[in-house]
């Protein structure tokens, strides 16, 4: 047995089949992103949209309720369209 990269102990051959095993991942995952079956959401709820804007919760809720950030009511639920963030961002920079 030999050390690998992390200092644990691997078997022989273990690295062939764990790069092997990699790859077979790696062109699976491009595979499914190729076909659109790996798609965004164009829609983000409050937390995801204060991860994208780089702001707390209750910075958005707060220019939610001002009208300073567009939003999308659908079934009462209060969402945001990433283009329209997008947007947003754009119109809003060097203010």
């Amino acid at each position: 047995m030999k050390r690998g990269s992390t200092g644990a102990t691997q078997a022989p051959g273990a690295e062939a089949f764990i790069d092997a095993l990699a790859e077979r991942i790696a062109v699976r995952v491009v595979a499914l992103l190729g076909n659109g079956a790996v798609q965004q959401s164009r829609l983000l709820n409050v937390d995801q949209a204060a991860l994208y804007l780089g702001r707390t919760e209750d910075s958005v809720r707060h220019m939610q309720k001002a009208g300073k950030i567009p939003v999308v009511k659908l079934d009462g639920r209060v969402q945001f369209g990433v283009r329209e963030l997008d947007q947003w961002i754009e119109h809003n920079k060097g203010s």
